[in-house]
């Protein structure tokens, strides 16, 4: 991940390599600059030819290095909501996508601060549902809603102290 060009810390960075892969005509360079950051090969060709000004906007190249964490996470589940989460919170509030963008705000700890809280809070499942599951076992769980993993994301990638409302969660 991030092995050839290294990790870029905004957009503004990796359109500014990617100015310069262009301006040496370095077609292939700046074809692996992008599949390195998860820039799509349509925007790639938008920018060599010119319909575009920069490679990526601060969106595109949050989801870029999204799609390149999870293609190493390869997240399941209830974890792949919570990547989606973080895509929706990106599009929505500008400051996200700019966030997630950063050299020190990585999915894996984002998904890390997540199970935490999890572990942290389980709590005894109800023995009527335990048995109705057909479990001879005491059961915990700690999966927390969607509010508060929405919560632990904006306080992850944008360092707490701003609610919901203010990051533009969608209900």
């Amino acid at each position: 991940m991030f092995d050839k060009y290294g990790e870029f810390d905004s957009a503004e960075e990796l359109n500014a390599a990617a100015a310069g892969q262009k301006a040496e005509g370095d077609t292939g360079a700046l074809k692996e600059l992008a599949e390195e950051n998860g820039i799509d090969e349509d925007d790639v060709q938008d920018y060599m030819d010119g319909v575009t000004d920069s490679l990526c906007t601060p969106l595109t190249a949050a989801y870029g290095k999204l799609a390149v964490e999870t293609a190493v996470l390869r997240p399941v589940e209830i974890v792949e909501d919570w990547v989606s989460y973080i895509r929706v919170q990106c599009m929505d509030n500008p400051d996200m996508a700019a966030a997630v963008r950063r050299k020190d705000r990585h999915l894996k700890d984002c998904i890390a601060k997540i199970l935490t809280w999890s572990f942290k809070n389980a709590y005894e499942v109800d023995e009527d549902i335990v048995e109705a599951a057909g479990i001879t076992a005491s059961v915990k769980m700690g999966i927390p809603g969607m509010a508060r993993v929405k919560k632990i994301i904006c306080d992850y990638y944008l360092g707490g102290g701003k609610s919901e409302k203010e990051v533009g969660t969608r209900n």
